[in-house]
């Protein structure tokens, strides 16, 4: 174990705020909507709308270097072609990294697609795309990020989808030392959401609105001096991997629902796959 592990370590250890009972009005910030984007409920719910004119966007007041992040989403209903509702981590810079949670609207009475995606040091192209087993607009699902520094899962209530392990003794770059805030956002993608742009935004059906509550973040959180400290007195999501169960969990996932994976793309990479496909 290097220094700067033993050190993230130790501040892990220090308690800060509890996010476990999160306040949109506290810890959010609205990032663009001009009006579109609303916390109600005494902060304990937000939507986003999209019309013809803007989307609409939040960000975190704190950045996170590791965490198990939470949030519910209810997804626009009807008719949702072209809409993107984003829902992801990320740092700054030409070198980001991040991690993705995009979900794809479709015709009504179509499933919606989940895009996931990592970034390290501003390099993505590792896209994973799956349909839901549910219908995501009716009620508020979990959808939930774990980042510490051995893995990042996917979950959705609580189901891991996908998993990124830290390969980087395999020469694999992995997100460890840029912290990141948590974004979401609303936004008019009908070149390329739906059908790769053949269905465009039907604006007749506006505003489409999706709508956030029960925001948690059990993590640790970058502060000014540069050092950071977990959120919550629970801090076994630092050395949580997935069990048998939980990679069961994955593969059922992956047989069932996944409709797009880039380790099988052999015309996206005819010069053969990233090394983190036959190594995870």
């Amino acid at each position: 174990m290097n220094s700067s592990t033993r050190l993230i370590i130790f501040l892990v250890g220090y308690l800060a705020t509890n996010y476990a009972a999160a306040n949109f009005n506290k810890d959010v910030e609205i990032t663009f909507g001009d009006g579109r984007a609303k916390i109600m409920n005494n902060g304990q719910t937000l939507s986003l709308s999209l019309d013809k004119t803007s989307g609409s966007g939040f960000k975190s007041k704190s950045q996170f270097l590791f965490g198990k992040i939470d949030m519910q989403l209810k997804l626009v209903p009807g008719n949702s072609a072209g809409t993107v509702t984003a829902f992801y981590l990320s740092s700054i810079g030409s070198g980001h990294d991040e991690i993705d949670f995009e979900f794809l609207g479709n015709v009504s009475g179509q499933p919606y697609i989940m895009h996931t995606n990592v970034f390290t040091q501003g390099k993505g192209n590792r896209e994973q795309q799956f349909y839901l087993w549910f219908d995501p607009t009716k009620d508020f699902h979990t959808y939930s990020f774990l980042w510490n520094p051995q893995t990042i899962i996917f979950y959705v209530d609580g189901t891991p989808i996908r998993e990124f392990k830290n390969l980087e003794s395999n020469g694999v770059a992995f997100p460890k030392k840029q912290p990141m805030w948590l974004y979401s956002s609303l936004w008019n993608a009908d070149d390329w959401a739906t059908r790769g742009g053949l269905v465009k935004t039907d604006w007749s059906q506006a505003p489409f609105t999706a709508s956030y509550t029960n925001y948690k973040a059990q993590a640790c959180i970058w502060s000014s001096s540069s050092s950071c400290s977990s959120s919550s007195n629970n801090n076994s999501w630092f050395t949580q991997s997935l069990d048998t169960t939980g990679q069961a969990r994955i593969k059922w996932v992956q047989k069932n629902y996944m409709i797009y994976n880039f380790c099988t793309d052999s015309k996206r990479f005819p010069q053969g796959f990233p090394p983190e496909c036959s190594l995870s």
